[in-house]
């Protein structure tokens, strides 16, 4: 388990595959759908073969145990960064409607300043990694991870949701003590949990799945309502790419979009894609490269996205540093998410990574608290060795 959480294509070429084989389950596929899938497997292939040869991996779990953030300038930054997104998340609930209690259709209605407000109250998902990593008093620890955990329900933000679950368990796994078994019961329930806000959720915001006309296997269509919400958000991607590489539709204002602020549609919901089912309108990270270049640009996507997250696990190990965890974090996420829609390529993504960079620069210009302490390693004989934050 240890050597699978340390290897990069864990997070981007085996989610990726595992989506691709849900989709062949899920769907009897059209004729020339398969062509698509094929180009999606074939990239993942590859990114795990050269995973093997070119063995960059991240810190052992030993060095993230070692690392103790407590007391620091980098925690002492990230939890004034967590006491700004926490009052906005109380500004998005008390200046407009709660989706959960007033109308599960607001979840998408973003009235004058609440988009803007909804920028910094979607970094919820920061609070459970920063809870747990930067504050040895209970109450804040649960505190945080209680927000994390609660707004995103609130407001019917199932990406969110699992953003927040995914960065607590990979701390969780990362944090724990190597002498004990893995801890598969937090793990287990963390899963569990994920699972079954999504697809109540789901229900709740997008209603029943009878109105979803897409050509299902039967093996889909005999699973329970909550399984079908899951397969369905797992594989409607790489579905919908392998219809658009068919279709061979075209067009570069999605990734334009995604990439400069307020110069277009920055979602496929947004966008005119002849979608064989105009209400499952995901489609991949990739799908906005495949519209705008073709099937070579989808696949060079997928090599910058794989570049991107292992940028972030050299940064990671050079120096177990909190704010290059928050960004290998968020890259992992997005890579993780990669089979369903575009996160990574999009201005908001690297707005985040941009701020983590300057709070590391702003903690490290801060005066000395103490500096951040690195607990000897089992077979280091000296007591202490103390690292810089940057």
């Amino acid at each position: 388990m240890n050597r699978i959480l340390r290897q990069p294509s864990s997070y981007i070429a085996w989610p990726l595959l595992f989506a691709c084989g849900l989709t062949a389950l899920a769907y009897d596929l059209p004729a020339g759908y398969l062509e698509g899938m094929l180009l999606l497997v074939m990239a993942a292939v590859g990114i795990i073969l050269f995973d093997a040869f070119a063995a960059i991996r991240l810190p052992s779990i030993a060095r993230f145990r070692a690392r103790d953030y407590t007391g620091s300038r980098e925690a002492f930054v990230a939890l004034v960064f967590a006491a700004v997104v926490i009052v906005f998340c109380g500004l998005d609930l008390a200046l407009f409607p709660i989706p959960l209690i007033d109308n599960p259709a607001s979840y998408a209605t973003m009235e004058p300043g609440r988009e803007h407000v909804r920028h910094i109250s979607s970094l919820c998902w920061t609070l459970p990694p920063i809870g747990l990593l930067c504050t040895r008093k209970r109450g804040l620890r649960n505190a945080l991870i209680m927000i994390g955990l609660v707004f995103p329900v609130l407001v019917i933000d199932r990406n969110r949701i699992f953003a927040a679950l995914f960065s607590f368990a990979l701390v969780i796994l990362f944090r724990r003590d190597v002498r004990r078994p893995l801890p598969w019961k937090s793990v287990g329930f963390i899963g569990i949990l994920g699972a079954t806000v999504f697809s109540v959720l789901g229900a709740v915001r997008s209603g029943s799945l009878d109105n979803v006309n897409l050509p299902f296997s039967a093996l889909y269509r005999a699973a329970p309502q909550g399984i079908k919400w899951l397969a369905l958000y797992v594989s409607a991607g790489p579905y919908n790419f392998a219809s658009m590489v068919t279709k061979g539709y075209t067009d570069a204002a999605i990734l334009i979009g995604q990439l400069i602020p307020l110069s277009g549609p920055t979602t496929l919901a947004a966008a005119d894609i002849p979608f064989d089912a105009p209400n499952i309108n995901v489609g991949t990270e990739f799908l906005p490269f495949l519209l705008a270049y073709g099937p070579w640009g989808a696949v060079a996507s997928m090599l910058l996205l794989y570049a991107l997250l292992l940028w972030s696990v050299r940064r990671l190990r050079a120096s177990v540093s909190l704010f290059s965890l928050l960004i290998f974090l968020r890259i992992a996420y997005v890579c993780l998410m990669s089979p369903f829609a575009p996160q990574a390529f999009i201005w908001t993504n690297a707005a985040f990574v941009i701020l983590c960079l300057l709070m590391q620069l702003f903690a490290a210009l801060l005066p000395t608290r103490r500096d951040d302490v690195t607990l000897p390693l089992p077979h280091e004989p000296h007591a202490w060795n103390k690292t810089r934050s940057i």
